[in-house]
């Protein structure tokens, strides 16, 4: 039996000296449509003083009424937190890393907003895409988002699995997204995205071809032409990721 997230390196690293720690956790960011978006979940010893919500873990894992369930307890449990959207436009303008950065930085803002100064940052995997390049980098582009603020960002592989605070921000930032997803499917019937929030499903991909992108589609994505294959020849467009 998988044991639930926990908020043992939370308080490792709140005993360094850090007031605040942040976790942090994506979605969508395997999509072929609508936003990536970031969560950041704040915690400090007065949150790791109260239980973990029960239930919480990694929000792929929960079903869509189980995330609708917990949400308001990881909502109270925790210091603050902030959800940050980077648009299809976005995506395709910076890339995927860069948009998963402005994602960030808007839901550290957000988050921020409650008064708290974020120092020390907890990236579920292994790759830290939040702290821009060095500026003699060959990617290193001005960044909007820079608030200037010096950020310690540590990674953890399945940090949503083991970190409370991660899994709560990924929680979060499902939540937000799906809203969102549902807000599309309104717009732009068809695509399924009401199920499929976006990502390669046989529905989406078969309107795709019928119909071809909209606005909401990113258009840097390798996305199937109309008409270009039967349905369900198994051609997959895009980045392969799991769904978040």
């Amino acid at each position: 039996m998988r044991q639930p997230p926990d908020t043992l390196v939370e308080a490792a690293w709140l005993a360094e000296g850090v007031e605040v720690v942040a976790g942090m956790d994506e979605v969508g960011r395997g999509a072929l449509a609508g936003p990536v978006t970031v969560g950041c979940a704040l915690v400090s010893a007065s949150s790791l003083a109260v239980p973990v919500p029960a239930g919480l873990t990694d929000s792929k894992l929960l079903s869509a009424v189980a995330r609708e369930r917990i949400e308001p307890a990881v909502a109270g449990w925790v210091l603050a937190w902030g959800v940050g959207h980077a648009s299809p436009a976005e995506i395709d303008a910076l890339g995927i890393v860069g948009a998963l950065r402005t994602a960030g930085r808007r839901a550290l803002r957000a988050a921020e907003a409650a008064g708290a100064t974020v120092r020390a940052v907890l990236l579920d995997g292994s790759h830290d895409w939040l702290t821009p390049p060095a500026q003699d980098d060959l990617f290193a582009v001005d960044d909007p988002e820079d608030d200037g603020v010096a950020r310690e960002v540590r990674t953890l592989v399945k940090g949503d699995l083991r970190c409370a605070s991660v899994a709560a921000a990924s929680v979060l930032a499902k939540q937000a997204r799906d809203r969102l997803m549902g807000e599309a499917d309104a717009r732009h019937p068809g695509y399924g995205w009401a199920s499929n929030k976006g990502y390669g499903s046989a529905d989406h991909l078969a309107e795709l071809r019928r119909v071809g992108p909209c606005d909401e589609h990113r258009r840097s994505w390798r996305l199937p032409a109309r008409d270009a294959a039967p349905i369900g020849s198994g051609a997959v467009p895009g980045p392969v990721a799991d769904e978040g």
